[in-house]
């Protein structure tokens, strides 16, 4: 420890003013590989956190437009199924008319049966 603190004192002289880097011990070749490669791990760190966000909301997305899918297919049978009944209807009405002879009665001649 005092042979660091033997190089350091060597290198500031009266004269000379040491520059920042050099107090910081940055000026070393090893110390720049280091700082380039803490500042990767925290880039590659940030990235992860960054598009593990996008996923949960890209998922939670893909969940909502299913289930929206799933009710417009269930609206969509209803539907089916209501266009059929009244396809029933028209058919029933039809038969009636045709093989029945029933016929709708005039407004005059329907009676309002009371309480």
């Amino acid at each position: 420890m005092s042979m660091g603190k033997k190089t350091i004192a060597s290198q500031v002289r009266p004269g000379n003013k040491m520059s920042i880097l050099q107090w910081a011990g940055v000026s070393r070749p090893s110390t720049i590989v280091l700082l380039i490669l803490l500042g990767s791990i925290l880039t590659s760190g940030l990235s992860v956190v960054k598009t593990t966000h996008q996923n949960r909301f890209a998922f939670n997305e893909l969940q909502e437009l299913k289930d929206q899918a799933n009710q417009l297919d269930v609206e969509w049978g209803q539907l089916l199924i209501e266009q059929s009944t009244f396809g029933i209807e028209g058919r029933i009405e039809q038969k009636a008319l045709d093989q029945l002879e029933m016929r709708v009665p005039e407004i005059d001649s329907i009676v309002m049966v009371g309480e």
